[in-house]
């Protein structure tokens, strides 16, 4: 296939952050076909008897090939097809590597995608989830004890296990991407299940390609509460900011969501007091969160965030190569 134009998209985020539904939600904007994702685990130098043997976790650099992956993604962004790594991660092993082709968007999820230096160069933008580990404690436990049979005990254990390596080379990639969605408790009530979340929108100021969203002004500070005769919100109801900021040592914009909503129909309210959201017509946000209802986090602002930015990379992407992207589904709206 000929290649105009490869744009390189970085998801970072521990596990269990929301990067699959992330991606998923990409898929509606750029098209399954025109989107390639590769998972960043498949650079593991070290498979699971090796790290054990090294005593290293897989969040560790020494536990990644950097080097195999700055070459390949590089070869990537320049049209050229490479011969990817498999890690299997039902047994741990490292399997013959596959054809990677070129494509429009080329999507590196994982542990470490803002890492090295010399990939991060490649990234044409970038979103890091970042779960708030009250929230991460609560979402851990009940994926691991409803599904895989775990103790409490178990999946706080597992997590603590894993926070000197993730405060130490996962989390410090914040400070390098475009934007971050920060999924945090409720301030609204005294809440302990993880179910309300408050939900930051942290944007960078001054990338090139990217202007960031804003609520009503852009730079003033505003507390806005969206509830009563037009958006239906029982107890506690939904708030909302918007306003300026430093967010390590960078300078940012914050767009936050507190509370969730109870008719997603009603969404298109909050989406017409938001400007330069990268939508193509109106509503357009509305209809993306209400094509997967059942999808996790529809309801609050983790879902919103992530059509948000979804939005944005695709206006990004055009930008970038001056072509419009997933014609088709922009044919299907139109009809």
């Amino acid at each position: 296939m000929t290649q105009d134009k490869v744009v390189i998209i970085g998801v970072a985020g521990d596990s269990g952050c929301g990067k699959s539904t992330f991606l998923r939600r990409l898929e509606d904007l750029f098209g399954k076909e025109f989107m390639t994702v590769i998972c960043l685990d498949d650079y593991h130098s070290l498979d699971r008897k090796g790290r054990k043997a090294a005593g290293v976790t897989a969040l560790d650099p020494k536990a990644n090939n950097f080097d195999l992956m700055a070459e390949q993604i590089k070869a990537l962004k320049n049209g050229q097809a490479i011969d990817k790594p498999i890690y299997n991660h039902e047994t741990g092993e490292l399997d013959p590597p596959e054809k990677i082709e070129p494509n429009k968007v080329i999507v590196i999820e994982g542990l470490h995608p803002l890492y090295d230096e010399r990939v991060r160069e490649l990234v044409d933008f970038s979103v890091y989830l970042d779960i708030s580990e009250e929230v991460k404690i609560q979402w851990k436990i009940q994926r691991d004890m409803a599904e895989r049979g775990h103790t409490y005990d178990d999946v706080v254990a597992s997590i603590n296990a894993r926070k000197p390596d993730f405060t130490a080379y996962i989390e410090p990639q914040k400070q390098y991407a475009d934007i971050v969605i920060q999924v945090l408790p409720t301030q609204l009530i005294e809440e302990k299940e993880g179910k309300i979340l408050r939900v930051r929108l942290i944007e960078k100021e001054g990338i090139e390609h990217f202007e960031p969203t804003y609520l009503f002004d852009e730079g003033s500070t505003i507390d806005w509460r969206p509830c009563g005769r037009k958006l239906t919100c029982s107890y506690p109801g939904l708030k909302m900011y918007y306003g300026p900021d430093n967010y390590m040592g960078n300078e940012v914009s914050i767009l936050e969501i507190d509370g969730q909503f109870d008719n997603l129909e009603e969404m298109i309210y909050v989406e017409s007091h938001l400007s330069r959201t990268g939508t193509k017509y109106y509503g357009e946000m509305t209809e993306l969160l209400l094509k997967h209802k059942d999808y996790p986090g529809s309801n609050n602002g983790t879902g919103l965030f992530q059509v948000l930015v979804g939005l944005k990379m695709r206006e990004t992407y055009e930008k970038i190569t001056g072509t419009v992207a997933n014609t088709e589904s922009q044919e299907v709206a139109k009809v």
